[in-house]
């Protein structure tokens, strides 16, 4: 007998998105919710997935966060969720040396003088 299996990885976007505003960058945008997971297959077709954890992207700035586990099991089934800053752990270096023009809330790097949107001194 001849049997093809493997252990795969795998991404999954799920059918959330929440729209916020960025603790982070301060922009109107929405949040992604992903699943990564192992998989067992068995002649390409998927048998079980264990290893589950859940990341959300932000829009704006592509800032990613690691979620609480129930809330992203919650979001798997389906079941209404509202994710706040207590269900979020921040996992990227986000750039602390940023600018943020007082003017028109246009980010520029730390070592512009003057915002390159509208020209006002930062």
């Amino acid at each position: 007998m001849f049997f093809i299996g493997g252990i795969s990885s795998g991404e999954k976007k799920l059918d959330y998105i929440q729209s916020t505003v960025c603790s982070r960058c301060g922009a109107f945008g929405g949040m992604e919710v992903y699943m990564t997971y192992m998989c067992f297959s068995l002649f390409f077709i998927p048998i079980f997935k264990w290893n589950k954890k859940f990341f959300v992207k932000t829009t704006c700035c592509n800032s990613i966060y690691s979620l609480d586990e129930q809330i992203g099991y919650d979001i798997l089934k389906g079941n209404p969720v509202t994710i706040d800053e207590s269900n979020l752990n921040p996992l990227d270096n986000f750039n602390k040396n940023i600018n943020r023009c007082s003017n028109c809330g246009y980010i520029s790097p730390y070592d512009y003088e003057f915002c390159p949107k509208c020209g006002k001194k930062l």
